[in-house]
């Protein structure tokens, strides 16, 4: 699934991301398995909360970074949601 600027992802209800102490990483687990997250991609996912849009969350980065980190951040996101780790909020609103 290819997600847009205007997409507000969130991350799949059963999925989470949690600090492994033993890796001293982030982790994003679900019930099939983990994936260890570099320091951007759990920023990423920290700001995934459903009323956030793609733009939104590279616009933040972009302030801490000062680097424009959009197709990064939708490509990003697109892999995850297509393995179906991130939903997009805002195709549930428009669907119901």
């Amino acid at each position: 699934m290819i997600l847009t600027g205007a997409s507000r992802p969130k991350l799949w209800k059963f999925a989470r991301v949690q600090f492994d102490e033993a890796r001293q990483r982030s982790v994003l687990q679900y019930p099939e398995g983990a994936v260890l997250l570099n320091d951007t991609a759990a920023e990423i996912l920290a700001l995934c909360d459903g009323t956030r849009t793609i733009v939104d969350i590279a616009t933040a980065l972009k302030e801490r970074y000062g680097s424009d980190v959009l197709d990064d951040v939708q490509t990003y996101l697109s892999q995850l949601a297509d393995r179906e780790l991130v939903r997009d909020e805002s195709a549930a609103i428009g669907a119901g």
